[in-house]
């Protein structure tokens, strides 16, 4: 064996997300249906994850209750070692500061820092689609945090991406709270499979065509509304108790839309940073959310301007909440 072909240990990364823009069904490129979304990234939230080689040990053992993220590095083990870089048992360190339960990819986020400390230990370097593939095998079902780099629409329960849709989300600000405060933590696995009509997959193909659309020309509005479509169809299957109050809302406090999270509880309402006014709205729109008894989970944001971070700086001391 040489040493010098992997690391001494391994560590990675990944990212949460706050639910999705879009979800339901579309055609592959070989005109099949399957079940897609398109998720809201959230960089700020992050799942790490060390993976200690122990070479005496053939098994692997992991942070305790975390039975996936365990799963995730055996099968990882398989995958990356070579001959150069033999398999070996070992212990994972997982820690990681996403809300679990509400939607947020929390088990997808550990899976994939899993994978990426396994791989990185292996001085190996997969693809987003392969660290996709181990995670739908682990999970049956993933989000694409692993997909970091571009929008995707992502078949969830097969790994595979169904379409690049561009570079990045218009630049926007998403204010963020569970919509569904009674609600108790979900397993995504264990949720049916949202039965779709045939008028549903006739607009999914369309909600498809304008989000693609949108992300081109960077247009907020159009994506908002496919956004706001989803939550709509999406809600005869896992509704929110508050999602008439966020669509009230959402037109007093000028946003362009709502996004949920279809296997979740937290919901935003969209704002297009490009506005003079968006500041005040955001604003507005945190103190109706307070007031309306949610709990806020954060201030997603695709700008960066001065202007925006000086007046996260003083949500974060006035509420709280720090933007993501």
């Amino acid at each position: 064996m040489h040493q010098n072909n992997r690391h001494t240990h391994g560590a990675g990364s990944a990212s949460a997300h706050h639910g999705e823009i879009l979800q339901g069904v579309f055609r592959d490129n070989k005109g099949h249906l399957t079940r897609g979304l398109v998720t809201l990234q959230c960089p700020e939230w992050k799942s790490y994850a060390i993976f200690y080689p122990l070479p005496r040990q053939n098994d692997i053992t992991c942070t305790p209750g975390m039975w996936k993220a365990r799963c995730a590095a055996v099968v990882s083990m398989l995958a990356f070692s070579s001959e150069t870089s033999p398999a070996t048992g070992g212990y994972v360190d997982v820690c990681s500061d996403i809300p679990h339960g509400i939607g947020m990819g929390s088990s997808t986020a550990d899976v994939t820092a899993v994978i990426r400390a396994v791989a990185d230990f292996h001085r190996a370097a997969p693809t987003a689609e392969v660290i996709g593939k181990i995670a739908v095998e682990v999970e049956r079902a993933s989000d694409p945090v692993m997909i970091d780099d571009r929008v995707v629409l992502f078949s969830h329960r097969e790994g595979t991406v169904l379409e690049t849709l561009g570079r990045q989300l218009p630049s926007m600000i998403v204010v963020g709270c569970n919509a569904d405060p009674g609600t108790e933590s979900i397993d995504t696995i264990a949720l049916p499979p949202a039965v779709y009509s045939r008028a549903d997959v006739d607009a999914f193909r369309f909600l498809r065509s304008e989000l693609r659309t949108a992300v081109a020309r960077g247009d907020v509005t159009k994506l908002a509304r496919v956004a706001t479509s989803s939550a709509l169809i999406n809600q005869r299957f896992l509704p929110k108790s508050a999602l008439d109050f966020l669509l009230d809302l959402c037109k007093r406090v000028g946003g362009c839309g709502i996004q949920v999270a279809h296997s979740g509880t937290v919901a935003g309402v969209i704002f297009d940073s490009r506005r003079v006014d968006v500041m005040e709205n955001v604003d507005r729109c945190v103190a109706g959310i307070e007031k309306g008894g949610l709990s806020l989970t954060g201030i997603i944001t695709s700008c960066q301007a001065a202007t925006t971070v000086g007046y996260f700086g003083e949500m974060r001391a006035r509420t709280g909440v720090v933007p993501k």
